[in-house]
């Protein structure tokens, strides 16, 4: 009696489930056949496939299907899974989900599936991808996705994002849609803050909480009285030359007791926030004063030098000035660690 072949799964170019028992060693009559259901990610971001109607032919085919495997990013910016040794018996080497990146937060991201029904309209649904945000050596945006193991999948996102006029990160892409086959840009906006710890590195904090920051390699920035400006390069695979991109932060300098010197930023509906450095401060000349930044956390010279004046220095940095102006030291420490 010859031995029974095992069924082998494929995915269809409409994001759909199908049986492919056509062996000669098949113990089922030779068919191929679209299993209706949905994927659905699982607990620690694994694969499934949920069938709505189980084949009669065959009482080997399960109502749910797991599928276990690494997640990556095409370049189309369609989902990958390549699969573990244990599924290749059944699936091949990858699964493939068409469709389109929906949404991002802090946690999270959201994939927009849209599959044919037998009836030949279409539907779609939504997978949703926990993890953190980072950026990678080369100033890519990053997705790391967590798993059973411990270990991240990293879906690596190879394009060149912008910033807004609100300061805010911006990712781009195109692609055809799946039905209509008409490319369309697509946008992923990231909301988050700008903050400041070193020399050459400028972070885009979208949650400190759960370690969702893009932590981004610069030039050395170059700070004044309204503006703060950083230059960078974002190498992509495929392109033999880095694409550069300019960030600038407009806002305005203060100086605040018991906090030290912020830089206020404006982002979208009028909500403010602080950039905030310690700063060794002395006297330059008539109502000017002179920075040495530190970051505000481990209060570590990070080698940039401010010059401000009197008209800017407004509120507490009036008193800072009298302060300084009274000291016999040469100069005074202004954050966290010292009171005027």
């Amino acid at each position: 009696m010859p031995a029974m072949q095992k069924i082998r799964y494929e995915v269809d170019p409409h994001n759909r489930l199908v049986v492919d028992a056509s062996g000669k060693k098949s113990g089922l009559t030779k068919f191929r056949k679209v299993l209706d259901g949905q994927f659905r990610i699982e607990k620690d971001n694994t694969l499934s496939y949920h069938v709505k109607t189980p084949l009669t032919e065959d009482r080997r085919i399960p109502s749910q299907i797991r599928i276990r495997g690494k997640w990556s990013l095409t370049d189309r910016h369609d989902l990958c899974l390549t699969l573990d040794k244990s599924g290749r018996e059944t699936f091949g080497d990858q699964i493939v989900l068409q469709g389109e990146i929906l949404d991002v937060d802090e946690g999270s991201l959201l994939f927009a599936v849209t599959t044919k029904r037998d009836n030949k309209s279409f539907s779609t649904y939504c997978l949703r991808l926990e993890g953190v945000w980072k950026a990678d050596d080369n100033n890519r945006l990053s997705f790391y996705i967590k798993k059973e193991t411990g270990r991240n999948d990293i879906l690596i996102f190879n394009g060149a994002w912008e910033i807004d006029k609100k300061h805010r990160i911006v990712y781009y892409y195109e692609k055809a849609d799946l039905i209509r086959k008409k490319k369309r840009v697509h946008s992923l906006l990231f909301k988050g803050y700008w903050d400041i710890k070193g020399r050459t590195r400028i972070s885009y904090v979208l949650s400190k909480s759960t370690g969702s920051v893009f932590d981004l390699q610069t030039s050395v920035g170059i700070f004044g009285e309204e503006r703060i400006v950083y230059e960078l390069c974002i190498a992509l695979t495929g392109e033999e030359a880095p694409v550069k991109r300019v960030i600038t932060l407009t806002g305005r300098w203060e100086l605040k007791k018991d906090i030290g010197l912020v830089f206020k930023v404006e982002y979208e509906k009028r909500k403010v926030r602080s950039i905030v450095f310690g700063a060794e401060a002395k006297l330059t000349g008539k109502d000017m004063v002179a920075f040495r930044l530190k970051n505000d956390v481990e209060n570590k010279d990070i080698g940039i030098s401010l010059e401000l004046s009197r008209k800017i220095l407004k509120g507490d940095g009036e008193a800072f000035l009298n302060f300084l102006r009274s000291s016999r030291e040469s100069s005074i420490f202004a954050g966290a660690a010292w009171r005027w």
